[in-house]
């Protein structure tokens, strides 16, 4: 049954977020978005919402939930209909597998670009940073390309969170001085997720009114 409560989303434009935006869109839930100050995270209000002062947070009638892997995995579990997360155990461990290496693994790789300050503090170890981002990034999408994306979907048949969360990692690849030639297999998936009507309107979503 699908929940009367009206979710509040933190989001930013570009960021992790925009996969829990994707799936509060995908489910038809009830939402309203919100961007706080994305430049000043810790030093704004926005640490009462999430101490840890990163976007997503997802404010819910439980509570308040952060961290893309935990939020999406809880929008797809309150709107079951949607289908978008399976109930097999093994399908499920998958989900958790792909979903954490994203988190864990590609995102990290891709935010010692932009946030190397989380690592170190001199301006030769950002920049040494930064020089590493191509590589790494590829070598994470060439893993995706060659072993994880089982296609059309990354668990199959079934479209999943998973795909709403690769998209938007696929989204910075160009950004991130990634070789988009070698990885067919997720541009094919990256074009057709965002065609698909509550991705392109979440899209549409994130421009600034």
């Amino acid at each position: 049954m699908m929940t009367p409560y009206k979710y509040l989303l933190y989001t930013y434009p570009g960021t992790c977020a925009f996969a829990s935006h994707c799936a509060l869109e995908y489910v038809n839930a009830d939402y309203e978005l919100r961007r706080p100050d994305f430049q000043n995270l810790l030093q704004s209000d926005y640490v009462g919402i999430n101490p840890k002062g990163r976007v997503p947070a997802l404010v819910t009638d439980h509570g308040t939930l952060t961290e893309t892997p935990a939020i999406l995995s809880y929008i797809a579990q309150t709107f079951p209909a949607a289908k978008l997360i399976p109930e097999n155990p093994w399908l499920l461990a998958r989900v958790q597998e792909f979903n954490s290496y994203l988190c864990a693994t590609v995102h990290v790789a891709h935010a010692h670009k932009y946030r190397g300050y989380r690592w170190a503090d001199k301006q030769s170890s950002f920049d040494d940073m930064q020089m590493k981002v191509p590589e790494t990034m590829s070598g994470c999408f060439r893993l995706i390309e060659d072993s994880l994306l089982r296609g059309p979907w990354v668990l199959g048949e079934q479209f999943s969170i998973c795909d709403l969360y690769l998209v938007t990692i696929a989204r910075w690849l160009e950004a991130d001085q990634v070789d988009i030639a070698a990885l067919p297999k997720v541009i094919d998936h990256r074009t057709r997720v965002l065609a698909h009507p509550a991705v392109a309107k979440a899209l549409q979503n994130e421009k600034p009114s």
